[in-house]
């Protein structure tokens, strides 16, 4: 029982570090603002780890990896330790090791992007009915759009409801499942 507290204690803090570098990630990728609350929030729980990062992993293409990897490598530490308290026997190779639980840490890392997007869709869609002029409501909105753009070029707007938010989530929901899936592939090579 006591392992399972010490599991939830750090998946909670470690699923909320993980959040906000993602979110921190999609916000730079995208250009979106950081001049607002979010955005402020968002840079005030990752400059201690981003900023020294900087200097040593460079940006690619607009693409953050000072912000990624730092996320993948918590998930990839998440993985083990839960491994270890659950008391996995873990005896496949070194190399079958590392590879699985470095894959398992990517899918996990993955499978939080998706929630991160699936809350962002949620949000964006909520505020458009409920508050659209809010100030978050720009945040979410620009933080949505590149992902529910190939769907509203296929789904027109029925009595101007827009129902891309909806096929969005339904696909979402589809790549959780795979990626589910996938995680025995990465599980096998623990145990050898």
């Amino acid at each position: 029982m006591l392992g399972n507290v010490l599991l939830l204690i750090l998946n909670t803090a470690a699923g909320f570090l993980t959040l906000m570098l993602l979110a921190r990630f999609f916000m730079q990728w995208q250009r979106v603002s950081f001049r607002n609350q979010i955005g402020q929030f968002v840079v005030a729980t990752t400059d201690w780890v981003v900023r020294p990062l900087r200097r040593v992993i460079p940006g690619l293409m607009g693409i953050d990896f000072a912000s990624l990897v730092p996320a993948w490598v918590l998930q990839t530490l998440m993985v083990f330790v839960e491994l270890w308290v659950r008391g996995v026997p873990l005896d496949g190779s070194v190399a079958g090791l590392l590879l699985g639980v470095w894959g398992l840490g990517l899918l996990e890392l993955l499978r939080m992007a998706i929630y991160l997007v699936i809350a962002v869709v949620l949000m964006s869609a909520v505020l458009s009915w409920v508050s659209p002029h809010a100030p978050a409501a720009s945040v979410f909105h620009n933080l949505s759009a590149p992902f529910l753009r190939p769907f509203r070029r296929v789904i027109p707007p029925i009595a101007n409801v827009d129902l891309s938010p909806l096929v969005l989530l339904l696909v979402l929901q589809i790549v959780l499942m795979i990626v589910s899936g996938l995680r025995g592939n990465f599980a096998a090579l623990l145990v050898g």
